[in-house]
């Protein structure tokens, strides 16, 4: 796929970052539009709750949301996420200034610390391609990076190949909640990962081609749960489509970093449609032999379509009903309720 054209041909401005946005509104309401710049309405912020509406375009900028701006809500004026567009290049192996590189969180072209976010309405992507930079190997390229609790993203477009979700949590120790829903999200290699607390209520997973020889070409899930935390990475009622050929990508594989060994990797998807691009024989991979995809908390419950189909039952644990209601939005977000329209 070929990000750029996508993107720019959305459309009709394409904005340079760092210009100062003329706000056209005031109090609680923040409007950003062509010429003007997201992270400058970001920095104005000026107290919780606020709203920033971004009006259409492609704005070719960074965006970082601060832990201080709590309940800040940003959203694409139109209601259709095509219209706004937030989009940038970086990759973990992208040279800094500095001649340091920018690592994975690094590279993302939207991220947060704050908690009760919301974002809804338009397109988050990192448009980066491997062929264009065959230099660099760290090509992780991230859309967004949120680590804040209580994190919603509601219609929402997330587009990049490798890692382009990012759910993570404040601290090693802490179980920050994130909910998406009506989303969709595409990559080709763990494009969904993290050890926060996320569910994916009614979102499209897309796996991309990839051109390479090997197989699997990619996979959709990298969870890195706490071993502390019963609630990981769960997938409810979402379709799972692919553009690669049938068989060629796994449903997840674990993701143990080296900085916290002690991780037990938690997925669950549920009453979800699954495509024949995932291998229906043999789902999961492991991402090193040392922490074996068997010896996480890995399980599927009520799943249809070609690549949900079981014949190999050692190959995809399945919770029984009473353990699915244990895995329901209600349990894994707790006391916290987020509004969804449309």
């Amino acid at each position: 796929m070929r990000r750029r054209t996508l993107l720019t041909g959305i459309t009709a401005g394409l904005v340079t970052a760092g210009t100062t946005p003329a706000f056209a509104g005031s109090g609680r309401t923040l409007h950003v539009r062509p010429g003007d710049s997201v992270q400058a309405a970001v920095d104005a912020v000026d107290g919780p709750g606020r709203t920033i509406v971004v009006h259409p375009g492609t704005y070719r900028e960074v965006v970082a949301v601060p832990a201080d701006k709590a309940d800040l809500t940003i959203r694409g004026a139109t209601g259709d996420p095509r219209h706004t567009v937030i989009v940038f290049d970086n990759a973990g192996g992208t040279k800094k200034p500095d001649g340091t590189t920018y690592g994975t969180a690094g590279s993302a072209t939207f991220t947060s610390a704050a908690p009760g976010l919301t974002v809804r309405d338009l397109t988050l992507a990192n448009d980066r391609l491997r062929a264009d930079h065959p230099d660099i190997t760290g090509t992780q390229a991230v859309a967004a990076y949120t680590y804040g609790d209580r994190t919603h993203f509601d219609n929402v477009r997330l587009l990049a190949h490798q890692d382009t979700l990012f759910v993570d949590t404040t601290a090693l120790d802490a179980f920050d909640r994130q909910y998406f829903s009506r989303c969709y999200i595409e990559g080709d290699v763990d494009f969904v990962f993290g050890r926060a607390t996320a569910v994916f209520e009614r979102c499209h997973f897309h796996t991309l081609p990839r051109d390479v020889s090997f197989t699997p070409k990619g996979m959709v899930f990298a969870p890195s749960t706490a071993r502390a935390n019963p609630h990981g990475i769960l997938a409810v009622r979402s379709r799972i489509t692919s553009g690669a050929e049938d068989g060629a990508c796994k449903l997840a594989r674990p993701w143990v970093p080296s900085y916290e060994t002690t991780a037990w990797p938690s997925l669950v998807v549920r009453d979800t449609w699954i495509g024949p691009g995932i291998d229906p024989v043999a789902p999961y991979t492991n991402m090193r032999d040392a922490y074996p995809w068997q010896s996480m908390r890995f399980h599927e419950y009520a799943g249809s379509g070609p690549g949900a189909v079981i014949s190999v039952p050692e190959n995809r644990p399945q919770l029984t009903p009473e353990e699915a209601r244990a895995h329901t939005m209600r349990t894994y977000l707790g006391d916290w309720c987020p509004r969804v329209e449309g």
